[in-house]
């Protein structure tokens, strides 16, 4: 263990664990974020890797701080007590650490977002004894560790698929895609008709992304009519990979329920990509409740950065979508498009007009351009995160067997990946 040539200051260590505590839950929010690239992201993480680099130097004092602070644990104190046992390779503090994650869900996200966090040769012996475990739900954390270092977990992947535990099974069947697992093709179809919700829809993610297009492209278009917590992903699934009259088809049937289905309709008109509903995205803008999503669609489809190119405008006076300071307002609801631009419709119009003739309707266009590998590859490096999520699932699924890239893992380590591909 590293000695101290001198005490650590008490007030500065307890702020290396606050703040990377505060700062990963920061995280979890801009890895999904509409205004964030991978430059900014690097350099949240660098500010996160300073402050676990202090509570390292601390030593013992900097563990203790961190083990005190489980005492009301959250994903960020379970995410720097995690990376700081990791490092030690502590077993003891280890166990606790999966005793608290198995009781709560943020536990849980915070202890693999240090799984996910440390380098790949502090896990070696501890993912392949977890594999090995007995316990689903260990096992679990370490198929998404695998994932999230891009490793392959092996045969480990193939028992887990067939395991009693709903939820090992759904995030093993998640897994097949992500690690481009074309072997277990077959068994993602049989899931399609798997007893349970997440299970189903895992499976029929992975075999859309290892290829397969037709039961599965039909399960994505059930599921994205049906509400549940897949319904949107499905959707988005359904229409970055179906042809385009299938794409269309499917948001007409849910522009039958138009007030029910808008944000559902905008963010699908975008996804599938075709500039023939420009004209009706542009219109969206007019209403403030829906004019941000509108816009980011329209980027979607066009590429246009509304800030970049001015084609934004101050928020409307006295509009606002989410939490306020009244205490008889029950809406603590964050405001979904939170971070999107306010487009301006008149310079969003004009802009269409100069440049329409650009796109051909009937096609599918993804940031401007029409759809392709080498084109995803340029907006996995230089697009915003919700656009470098489309681009990853897009250079997978156009590319089946290829393992899908993880844009939430450390910026440093995602810059190191990219440089490999050039």
């Amino acid at each position: 263990m590293l000695t101290l040539a001198r005490p650590p200051i008490a007030v500065v260590v307890q702020q290396h664990a606050e703040e990377a505590a505060i700062l990963r839950n920061v995280r979890s929010l801009l890895v999904r974020a509409p205004h964030v690239r991978l430059l900014q992201l690097r350099r949240l993480d660098d500010r996160i890797a300073a402050h676990l680099d202090g509570l390292a130097v601390a030593a013992e004092f900097g563990t203790k701080l961190c083990q005190a602070a489980l005492e009301t644990p959250g994903a960020g104190e379970v995410f720097a007590a995690g990376v700081r046992a990791i490092e030690d390779q502590d077993t003891e503090r280890l166990a606790r650490l999966f005793a608290i994650a198995q009781a709560l869900p943020e536990g849980e996200r915070g202890l693999v977002s240090a799984l996910g966090w440390v380098s790949a040769s502090l896990l070696q012996g501890t993912i392949k004894a977890l594999l090995l475990a007995d316990d689903p739900f260990r096992r679990r954390l370490a198929i998404a560790a695998c994932v999230m270092h891009r490793v392959d977990p092996g045969s480990a992947l193939a028992v887990a698929i067939a395991d009693d535990d709903p939820s090992l099974r759904a995030r093993a069947m998640r897994a097949a895609g992500e690690c481009g697992r074309r072997d277990l093709l077959p068994v993602s179809l049989k899931a399609l008709a798997d007893e349970d919700a997440g299970c189903r829809f895992w499976a029929t993610a992975s075999a859309v992304l290892l290829g397969h297009r037709a039961d599965a492209s039909r399960a994505l278009a059930e599921q994205a009519r049906v509400a549940s917590p897949y319904r949107e992903p499905a959707l988005r699934l359904f229409l970055m990979f179906s042809d385009l009259p299938a794409g269309h088809a499917l948001l007409q049937s849910l522009a039958r329920d138009a007030a029910q289905n808008m944000r559902l309709l905008l963010h699908g008109t975008g996804i599938v990509g075709d500039p023939q509903y420009v004209p009706w995205l542009i219109k969206q803008m007019e209403l403030p409740e829906l004019a941000r999503l509108a816009g980011e669609s329209f980027g979607l489809i066009s590429g246009v950065d509304l800030s970049y190119l001015d084609l934004d405008r101050p928020p409307p006076e006295g509009v606002d979508f989410g939490p306020n300071d009244d205490p008889d307002d029950e809406n603590v609801a964050m405001d979904p498009d939170d971070s999107l631009p306010w487009p301006d419709v008149e310079k969003v119009h004009a802009w269409w007009r100069a440049n329409q003739e650009h796109f051909q309707p009937g096609q599918r266009y993804f940031m401007g351009e029409p759809l392709s590998v080498d084109h995803c590859r340029h907006v996995l490096r230089e697009g915003y995160q919700r656009q470098r999520i489309v681009a990853a699932l897009y250079l997978s699924g156009l590319q089946p067997g290829s393992r899908l890239f993880p844009t939430s893992a450390p910026a440093w380590r995602q810059q190191r990946w990219l440089a490999r591909s050039d």
